[in-house]
Parts: structure tokens; sequence; C-alpha cells
């Protein structure tokens, strides 16, 4: 994978299935400042010949393919988990789901209180339970009945654990509570008023009872009421009205004296049912949240849309339940196109109805018609044969096929589609798919911008919401304080969409070795970054920004170009490099003020040294080091450039860095037997116990027995990331505005900027200074007590126990511990990566005082990085004990 390509997929998340702006990006001319081209053999070459000229000269247009296919060349890196999770049927429940607030939305919104995020699954049978199946939560609020009583109406659940399957509209029930269910503390029995026990008819929803059990325990109130109409399926959920009655003649009026305790919770229950008046009883969880999402989206960044794409989301809700469950389940398939014979979920009773009624609406596409076939429509649609109906169609129509793969039988039915036989082939396809229907390109587009802006991340969608639901994830507290706007207003928005089209068109063009569509994107970034985009918008927002995609673009364009073999029509030039150089400079003249300066300086100082220019090398690592943003490990790399460099008669003062000449780091070397020697070969070892390890299993043997009796792990940086996420827990979730916008953070927008520390430096300071005064021990374990299980960034549950995160504590010492936290937090970006791989520690004698030491572990032939050095400096500089222990094998 190229330097780059990683980070840009994890931007660009889940492919869209089309790219709306595909034809005119690839069909519009492009300056072409790299002065590069596509030959017939896809090599690059110079349009002119020349491969001296600079990148500046005349641009021409590369050559390009409009017909892109899309190769995922049986890549893992997206996860396609949303089908699965939508049919999930067990009922794994989190009892600790965590409370999020909106400070705007505190008291309007049940969705951000912990009710909401408790949720079940349906039954094949549509049934709903409150312990294992979905809990349907549709109810509405009536007004307070004239003898001074409460009303509500709610529904009954769970009927499949009641034996009473006949009811009648107007009977009498009660409410019981039953602290004793296992699965549910809060649960709330629906009786028959004079049955006693022995006629149970199900449960109150889950959130209802949530909110009604603590009134009904504290303040002893009864709840008595009817049935009101009855469902002609008795599985579904029974519409009732309930009623509270006082207990004695003043008790209501001894609970409201009981202060805003009990006006709170009542309130609380009152905004359960107010606000479930949106969902149906028997709407799906899935259904629930798409709904949700879409009208969270509305209501927050409505300036974004048009008047238009509103009217067109605003008309879901109102679609039949069949049509929302079909068009949700297809939505997060892969499609593009799927055949309505193949289309069956139990909670969709008629799905051919559905998908018409969507058709009509705009929602989705569907064929059934040849005349309705175009090439590309009939290319998507092939994809749904399989084999065997591919080679009927072929030997009716006499084609011959090269080839007995899928592959190779399309391609010749393609061919043979394009001979001008269109009608008689496109026939052919549709009698054996039937009726075959898509997502609408306007549906597609406007829902994918939907879940951008609520997860603001191409990584988050609707399993999310799923993950949360069954307890998979646990997501922490905090409120989402109002700021100023991510996207101020929709051209932005607009131009941040068309940079993820492009970089999605570069990564697909990357995964089907199309360098000219991957030669234009280049050029369309490169042209598309400006002076002023690192200065214009809010250093918190910047990565929403398109010229910040297009950054990432160009970069991945810098590594493109370095490992095309350094070769231009088979013979070795320097233009590639020369165009790289171009790219570097580019980025370092728009970006003034980013953490990936020192990165991007490294690289043009390292590219020209290869082009056989090693002032012009010289004088860019010396640039570079009186930049503010060159930092960490890209720092040390300009330092021991220079170093290297800059000999007479290049300079004849020989520089001094302090931290590279002074701090001398301390080495041990062990010796193992090896198992493998080969060269390029990652090395593996005999362990003391004769099992093989790796070179970081063996030097922890070391060390626990002749190297100094030592307890550890092999750690990296993971159980740092892990300590201060603990340490700083409550400052990475406290109260500022802007840092967090929706539910699913797992830690605040700002952590990897200058802003970070500046805003909090106060409670920071104030918060290291108890670390480094010896609490931190108490800190860690209240943290971790209170929040394990939690998603925060950096924090590895899984991999520390409480005892080894306690010993890495106690035996560092408050100060260094406090030292490293205030490194992260000025400058979480730079340092959370390239910390040593072992963290060693021993007791004395009494079992309270204790010592460590951090180890990096190197093969004979391995090296530090840059990032590694820096770190062992600075650690070093911190107070901290720290090695390199070099591991040498000796091969028999």
């Amino acid at each position: 994978m190229l330097t780059g390509q990683e980070s840009l997929l994890r931007l660009i998340g889940k492919r869209r299935r089309s790219l709306p702006n595909r034809h005119n990006l690839l069909s519009t001319p492009t300056p072409n400042s790299l002065n590069l081209d596509v030959n017939d053999s896809g090599n690059l070459i110079s349009p002119t010949g020349d491969n001296s000229r600079s990148p500046e000269t005349p641009p021409t247009s590369p050559g390009n393919s409009d017909d892109l296919s899309i190769s995922r060349k049986n890549k893992k890196k997206r996860r396609l988990t949303q089908t699965t999770l939508l049919q999930w049927s067990g009922s794994k429940q989190s009892q600790d789901s965590p409370l999020i607030h909106s400070q705007k939305q505190q008291q309007q919104s049940i969705l951000e209180t912990s009710d909401s995020i408790c949720c079940k699954f349906d039954d094949d049978d549509g049934s709903c339970s409150p312990m294992s199946e979905e809990i349907s939560k549709t109810v509405t609020l009536d007004e307070a009945n004239a003898n001074g009583d409460e009303a509500i109406q709610t529904f009954i659940v769970g009927r499949k654990f009641s034996d009473v399957q006949d009811l009648e509209a107007g009977a009498k029930i009660c409410l019981l509570r039953h602290p004793e269910n296992i699965k549910d503390p809060n649960a709330i029995k629906v009786l028959y008023a004079d049955s006693g026990l022995s006629e149970m008819l199900g449960y109150l929803p889950k959130d209802v009872s949530q909110c009604l059990s603590p009134l009904i325990d504290q303040y002893d109130l009864k709840f008595e009421g009817t049935i009101t109409p009855v469902p002609k399926n008795s599985s579904e959920a029974v519409p009732v009205k309930v009623v509270c009655h006082k207990m004695t003649s003043d008790g209501w009026k001894e609970s409201e004296s009981a202060g805003g305790d009990f006006k709170l919770m009542w309130e609380k229950v009152l905004q359960v049912v107010e606000h479930q008046m949106l969902f149906p009883p028997k709407t799906t969880r899935y259904q629930l949240n798409f709904n949700v999402l879409v009208q969270e989206v509305l209501r927050s960044c409505s300036h974004l849309f048009t008047s238009d794409e509103k009217a067109f989301l605003e008309s879901f809700p109102s679609f039949s339940e069949d049509s929302q469950r079909l068009f949700i389940r297809l939505y997060t398939r892969k499609g593009p196109w799927f055949r309505l014979s193949n289309i069956s979920y139990p909670e969709v009773s008629d799905s051919l109805q559905a998908l018409k009624d969507l058709t009509v609406k705009g929602f989705m596409t569907s064929v059934e018609n040849a005349n309705d076939l175009n090439y590309q429509t009939m290319k998507e649609i092939i994809e749904l044969l399989n084999v065997t109906e591919l080679r009927d169609i072929l030997s009716v129509n006499k084609v011959f096929s090269r080839g007995s793969r899928k592959r190779d039988l399309i391609n010749s039915l393609c061919s043979y589609y394009n001979d001008g036989t269109r009608m008689n082939v496109g026939t052919m396809i549709l009698e054996r798919t039937g009726l075959c229907a898509k997502i609408s390109s306007t549906a597609e587009s406007l829902i994918w911008r939907v879940e951008r802006l609520f997860f603001l991340n191409g990584e988050q969608d609707l399993s999310s919401f799923v993950l949360l639901d069954l307890g998979i994830i646990k997501y922490p507290i905090y409120k989402c304080i109002d700021s100023d706007q991510i996207f101020s207003d929709r051209t932005k928005l607009l131009a941040y969409e068309e940079a993820i089209e492009v970089a999605q068109l570069m990564d697909e063009s990357l995964d089907c070795e199309d360098s000219g569509t991957v030669l234009k994107c280049i050029m369309i970034a490169e042209t598309r970054i400006s002076s002023s985009s690192s200065s214009s918008e809010s250093a918190l927002f910047n990565c929403f920004t398109a010229p910040w995609v297009y950054s990432k673009m160009v970069l991945l364009g810098v590594s493109f170009l370095e490992n095309q073999k350094r070769h231009v029509e088979n013979k070795p030039s320097p233009l590639l490099y020369n165009q790289a150089v171009y790219l570097l400079r580019r980025l370092l003249s728009c970006f003034s003020c980013d953490g990936r300066r020192g990165y991007w300086t490294v690289r043009l100082s390292t590219d020209l040294e290869h082009m056989g220019r090693p002032n012009e090398s010289l004088s860019v690592a010396e640039q570079g080091l009186l930049d503010p943003w060159v930092r960490a490990g890209s720092r040390i790399a300009l330092q021991r450039r220079i170093l290297r460099l800059a000999k007479p008669p290049r300079r004849w003062k020989t520089p001094t860095f302090p931290n590279l000449v002074d701090n001398k780091i301390p080495e041990v070397t062990i010796q193992g037997r090896s198992l493998n020697c080969e060269v390029g070969m990652k090395n593996r070892f005999y362990g003391e116990d004769g099992e093989q390890c790796g070179v970081e299993q063996l030097a922890l043997q070391y060390y626990n027995g002749e190297g100094g009796g030592w307890q550890g792990m092999h750690t990296e940086s993971s159980i740092w990331l892990t300590i201060f996420g603990l340490l700083m827990w409550d400052i990475l979730f406290s109260d500022v505005p802007g840092v967090f916008q929706t539910r699913f953070q797992t830690a605040p927008l700002d952590l990897e900027t200058e802003s970070f520390y500046q805003t909090r430096k106060e409670t920071i300071e104030s918060q290291l200074e108890k670390v480094a005064n010896g609490m931190a021990e108490e800190i860690l374990i209240i943290s971790y007590e209170t929040h394990r299980g939690t998603a925060c960034r950096g924090v590895a549950w899984e991999r520390f126990s409480l005892e080894e995160l306690r010993a890495a504590v106690a035996c560092v010492g408050g100060k260094c511990v406090a030292s490293l936290c205030r490194y992260l937090a000025q400058d979480y970006r730079s340092w959370c990566s390239g910390m040593p791989d072992l963290l060693l520690w021993r007791f004395k004698e009494n079992g309270y005082e204790g010592e460590a030491k951090l180890v990096e572990v190197k093969s004979e032939k391995d090296r530090l990085s840059e990032q590694q050095r820096a770190w062992l400096l600075l650690l070093m500089d911190s107070g901290f004990n720290v090695e390199i222990c070099k591991v040498r094998p000796a091969c028999v």
C-alpha cells in the first residue's frame, strides 16, 4: 500500500455506489502542472518527451477512461457489517448504556437519554418482548384528567409472555412493578385489574418503564387503566390508557412537595411519551434509528439542503412500514442492483408493493423492460446473473466465450450486446433476473450526505446504532454544546463532497491500476489546494474542508510518482522525482499551519538528495528546523540529515544539536538462537523455554532473568495512551463548545490540534500537578472503575488489567507520568506513536516503591525510526530510564 493511502481510505470510508460527478471530473480539462501523460502501456511519460521540463510548463490533458471498472482485488480494507447487524437476532443488552446529553436538547429529546439507547429486535413472527426482542415504543400524551389524575397512553408489549390471547377493548388493567426481572430490574407488568397475579398481559415498553418505575418505587404511586383498540394480530402491541391515582387525598400534593426531583422525573415520563408519538409501535429498531438520523440532520443542518431536498427527506416517515423497511435494508446492502426475487425480509410483508411505492416517490429505480436498458445499466444488472444463466444466454445466441469463469462470460456477453443485438440480449437478461431495482441516485446522494453530516466521518454508518444498542460498544458521557457550524454554507459542503468523490475515484483507480485516472485525480487535487486553505477555516474544522481532502490526495500522489519504479518509458529518469518535489513544495506553500509539515519537509529533503541535489536538500532541512510546525520525529530526522549533509565544502562549520550529541541512548546487546537468518525475513528465535518467539518476547525473558529480574510487557504506545486517557478522562470529555458534534465520538474533535491544550490549559495543569504529587494511582483507579468498557480514543481496555496499569504508574513515578501526559496533551498528533516496545518494572523489598525502564528492541539489521529516536530522547529528558536492546542472532 502506498504511503498515505490508508489515511485516504479512512477518509473515504464506505465507498459510494455511484459518483454523481464522475463524468464531469474525468471529462473536464485540467491544467497539467505535472507535465505528465500516460502511454498505451499505462506508463507515465512526458508529452513532449523532454524529461527536464519544469512542472510549471503549460498543461496538456492526460488520457483517461470514463468507463472505470471498480475492482476490489480481494482487499479487506472495508467491513461490510451492516446487513448482518440489521439481521441480528440476539438479545445482548447494555444495562449501563451511557447517557449522552446535548445541552440545547437535553429536555426536548429522549434520544439523548439512556432510555433510548437500550433496544431489542423483532421476533420472526413480528412479536415484541421487553427482554429479548424489540420493545415497541410508541405512546401518546393526554391532558391531565379533570379530577387531577395524570393520564398517558402507551402500549402493552411482550405479548408472547402472556397466556391470555383474546383481549377486549375497554377491559380494566393495572400495573405491577417487577424488580425481580433478571434482564430488566425496571420492568413493569400489565395485569387484568381484577385477576391478581394470575393473568399477566405483557409489559410496558422498556423506555417507559425505565422512567416510570422510579416514581412507583419512591412515591408509592399506583396506575390503572383500560385497553383501547385491540389489534388484529394477537402478538402486536396493544394500545392502553393508563391513569395515576392518588394514594391519599393529599398524596399527590405530598409528591409534589418532594421538590424538583419528582417534577423532573415526571417530566421525563412526559418527554418519553411525547417523543414517541413520532413512531408507531411496530417500528423496527433500524427503522427508528434511520428516522432519527435523518430528522436530527434536518434539524441541525437545514441550511445545507434545498427546499426540494428537505421535502424529499421529510416525506420518508410518511411511507408505509414496508416501504421504509425495504429501503433501509437495500440501502445498507452492497448493490447497486437487486433482483426482486431475491428480496425477502420477514418484517416486510409485500416487497413488490413497497418497491412500487418507493419507485413512484423517487427513492428507488426499477427495470423490467428491455426498452429501459442502456449499456451501463445492462453491465450492472448482468452481474446479478449466475454462471448457469450466463452460459444459457450465450449458448442461445451462439456466442463463444474465451473462458469459463463468470468474468469471462460477462465480458463475452457485453461484447455481443455492443454489436447491435441489444433488445434481444436485454430481454433474455431480464427474463432471467425478473424485476430489478436499485436505490435512486437522488436518494443515494442525500442519504450519503445525511450520514456524513451525522457521524462526521466515512467509517461510521447505521451499524453504529446497532453496536450501541446491543451493548457491543458504549460511548462516553458528554454534552454537545453548540458553536460554529462545521459547514457554514452549502457551497463549502458541496466542495467537500466533491473532494471526497475525487478521493474515491483515485482509490478505485489505484485498485484497477488505471494510471491515467490516478494522474487526473492528482492534477485535480493539485489545482484545488490554495494558499488560503489552512488559514480561512477554524483549525478545529480544517479536516472538513475540500483543500484538506485534496492535500491527502496530493501526498498520495507523491507516493504514486515515487513508486513508478523511478522509470519513464523504461529509461531511468529523474522526471517523476521532479514532479514529486513539485507537489511537496505545493503542499508546504499552501498549508502554513499544519502538523503534517514536518513529514512533508523530510520527504522533500530526501527526494532532492535522491535527485543529486544535496545543496537544496540541506537548505530545505535547515529551513525546516526553523518551522514551529516541524516536531517530534520529523525534527530529529532533519537534524540527522543536516549532520550528514553539512560537511565541507558545503558547510565549513559543523552544526551541533544537543539532544543528538549530549544524550547518548544506553544500549545492551543480547544473543538468541535464531530460527531463520534469511535476509528480508522477520527474525524468529527460540526462547528460554524452547518455544518460538519474536525479538520482544526474547528480550522480556532476558530482562526477567539475568537482565535484572524485571517484570514487563510488550506495550509500545498502547499503555501510555491508555494511561493518558484514564488520567485525563474528565478533561477529554469536559464541556467545551464545538468539540462534540455527535453522540458517537470517542474523543473531542480538537484532540489532535493546538487548541486542545490551550483551551483547557488551567484544568490540564491542575490535573497534572495532582499526578506529579503522587495522586496518579488514585485517579487511575477511580477512572478505570467508573468508565470501564467505555470507548475512548487510545484506551485499550482489553489489553491491560488495572493491576498492570497501577504497577506502571507507581513504578514510573508521578513526575515522569505527568511529563509524558503533558506532551500528549500539547501535541497528541505528533506523540501518539513511536513509544518504546517494552515497559519493565520491579518493586523493592517493601513492596510499595518501585522503578521502571522503557526499552526499544531491535534485531541486528533493524534500526531506530526517527520517531522512536525522538521518543527515547524526550523520555530521557523527562527523567525516564530508557534503553535500546539489540538482539543478535546466532545462526547454526
